[in-house]
């Protein structure tokens, strides 16, 4: 009788089958591997079952990039992002005084998580978010007014997570899914 192995390599899942298909089109896009290996690992990727199974098809190819960070801020007047604007992972919005409105039906959302980081004085905040999005506001603190957002119902999972923190003075935050 042949022994089991003792730590067999657990089965991947789609987003890590999804994130491997990623890195490898990244890599061909910025020139590291040709055509034909690329068309080799990516069979390699989509027919692998385990973990182990992806090492051949990742092998030598650069880190993964962090995520990445960006901040808006603006003493006074209006912030604005809406239409096919890239989301990093975190952005950080400060606004002394004033409207801020971030639209993220349209924008291309490139992780499943995105942070927001609120640090708003006076004025109202508006966030659209995707319709599959889930959203996150336990870290948010106001001043004034209570935030507004109602969980969006049939819910259709899938979409990325959205988590909204930080602190708002005098003002409302108002949350919404796109209908679309």
């Amino acid at each position: 009788m042949t022994p089991l192995p003792e730590d067999p390599s657990p089965l991947i899942r789609e987003d890590d089958r999804d994130t491997a298909v990623q890195r490898l089109q990244e890599a061909y896009a910025e020139g590291h591997i040709s055509h034909e290996e690329m068309d080799e690992r990516l069979h390699q990727a989509l027919t692998a079952k385990t973990h182990s199974d992806l090492v051949p098809a990742l092998a030598s190819l650069p880190e993964e990039k962090a995520g990445t960070t960006s901040t808006i801020a603006a003493a006074g007047g209006r912030i604005q992002r809406r239409g096919a604007w890239r989301v990093p992972r975190i952005l950080k919005v400060h606004s002394a005084f004033g409207r801020v409105h971030l639209d993220l039906s349209r924008a291309v959302i490139e992780h499943p998580v995105v942070d927001i980081e609120l640090q708003l004085g006076t004025g109202r905040a508006k966030i659209t978010v995707p319709r599959d999005a889930i959203v996150d506001i336990e870290g948010v603190h106001t001043g004034w007014k209570d935030s507004r957002y109602k969980t969006r119902r049939p819910f259709h999972p899938g979409g990325p997570k959205i988590r909204i923190s930080g602190t708002m003075g005098f003002g409302r935050l108002k949350i919404r899914h796109a209908w679309r």
